[in-house]
């Protein structure tokens, strides 16, 4: 049973912007921290964003500080993802996340509950 559905994933250039979204189940936005993480080519995945259930705590690893802002629409069961000033070491396969305790805060892999399908991000130079 699919619960989390990505979408938003593409090719684009070199300091564009591009926007991840991930919709999921009322049960999962009711209750859910939600984060993005990414796993590049050669490397192993690992934590981008989070986002508290209420929205009102995030969490950034210092690679995306200032260039991407995760943010969540409950109304909508969706978390978002704006990333801008992209750079071709942000290309990675982007996944969406649910943490059932509610935090934001970084968790490992296997302690997320559900997890949407990856999404090919791409940068070129």
């Amino acid at each position: 049973q699919v619960q989390l559905v990505g979408s938003g994933g593409g090719l684009v250039q070199t300091g564009d912007s591009l926007r991840l979204s991930c919709t999921g189940s009322a049960a999962i936005f009711s209750n859910y921290g939600m984060a993005w993480l990414r796993q590049g080519p050669g490397k192993e995945r690992g934590f981008v964003a989070g986002i508290s259930w209420s929205g009102g705590s995030t969490r950034y690893a210092d690679s995306v500080k200032d260039r991407f802002i995760i943010s969540r629409e409950n109304a909508k069961n969706t978390v978002y993802l704006q990333m801008t000033s992209l750079k071709p070491e942000d290309t990675a396969v982007y996944y969406c996340a649910a943490d059932k305790y509610g935090r934001s805060q970084p968790r490992k892999d296997n302690e997320y509950e559900y997890w949407g399908q990856g999404l090919q991000v791409t940068v070129s130079s």
